[in-house]
């Protein structure tokens, strides 16, 4: 049976859409599914601690959200327009979206900065995307600091007081366009409560661009085209794994991300872990076979998006559903700075 992009829908209230983090990272709730079962049971998130054991290995992706949202003018207009950075091809040559695009076509300068920062367009492409190249004196990363903001995903309309809480604790690749959200809810203190569990943290990089939040539009899903994203696994973090794999530990993944670079991983080199890095665009929807992750943990996901199709993908896509009707009615929190699942 073909799966449309309708059977991936869901309702859900504009109100259960979180705009703010809690005060406290670790008090979110988590709703425990048992894949095979669909039973579920409602839990918080400092509760992870009971599902993670001596031997297993906690995967989480250490990229770092740029303050990747530029105000700019036109040099020859004045015309406002807003920059969003997705990836650093090469040097100071970027891919951006662009706002409103049709005011930026090629050979169009910006200016972000009083001439601090300015940009030329040198390439267009699709869904408002465009290749430019940045001039600048200094840092580029100092002056980006100074200039850009943290690009909240479009649902959230509320001002972040804190920007640190769109990053986890553990953010230090800098390179990404959006925080892996599943990894919000660790503290410094409950990851050290799980390493004193026997628990392996092992980290990898995956750079989070704006195809998370691109929404599929074909009804055959089989249709619809990944954004490629960076990624990256040490030698070191793949031996970890290895050991934990061979002592009959679980690879337990810390969101999509991390479970994308896994898959992409098990996937290139045959269900084996190695040292890798490279581009992925990797869409692991039902019928996908996993080959790495074991269990994970991951937030509630737009309804329709392919981050739903993922988790469909390990739990079948009746308890997913189930289980976010539940959360519904329960009143979790969704989305970036919502409420988690552990699914095992």
């Amino acid at each position: 049976m073909m799966l449309t992009l309708d059977d991936f829908d869901y309702d859900l209230p504009q109100e259960l859409i979180a705009q703010t983090p809690l005060k406290k990272r670790d008090q979110s709730r988590l709703l425990v599914l048992d894949h095979q079962s669909g039973a579920y049971q409602d839990r918080h998130f400092y509760d992870v601690l009971d599902y993670l054991n001596p031997g297993d290995a906690l995967v989480m992706n250490d990229t770092k959200v740029l303050p990747a949202r530029l105000y700019g003018v036109k040099e020859d207009t004045q015309a406002h327009l807003e920059v969003l950075l997705l990836n650093n091809t090469e040097g100071d040559d970027w891919e951006v979206l662009m706002k409103p695009a049709r005011r930026a076509p090629i050979g169009t300068k910006v200016d972000f900065g009083n001439g601090k920062l300015t940009a030329t367009v040198t390439q267009e492409l699709d869904h408002g995307g465009r290749m430019i190249h940045f001039d600048y004196e200094g840092i580029f990363m100092e002056i980006l600091e100074e200039l850009g903001e943290m690009p909240l995903p479009p649902y959230i309309k509320t001002k972040l007081d804190d920007p640190n809480r769109y990053q986890t604790v553990y953010a230090r690749e800098e390179g990404s366009a959006a925080a892996p959200t599943a990894g919000l809810h660790w503290t410094k203190d409950l990851l050290q409560k799980v390493q004193d569990k026997g628990i392996k943290l092992v980290y990898l990089t995956l750079h989070v661009g704006l195809g998370t939040f691109r929404p599929v539009s074909e009804q055959n899903i089989d249709e619809h085209k990944m954004h490629s994203e960076f990624y990256r696994l040490t030698a070191e973090s793949a031996q970890i794994l290895n050991e934990v794999r061979q002592n009959g530990g679980k690879i337990v993944a810390t969101g999509t991300t991390s479970i994308r670079t896994l898959e992409t991983i098990g996937t290139k080199f045959d269900g084996e872990i190695k040292a890798d890095s490279g581009w992925t665009d990797i869409f692991i929807k039902p019928g996908y076979q996993w080959k790495v992750v074991d269990e994970f943990i991951t937030n509630f996901h737009l309804p329709k998006s392919t981050l739903v199709m993922l988790v469909a993908s390990f739990t079948g896509r009746e308890n997913i559903l189930n289980a976010y009707q539940h959360a519904v009615a329960e009143k979790y929190r969704f989305f970036s700075f919502g409420d988690a699942m552990f699914i095992k």
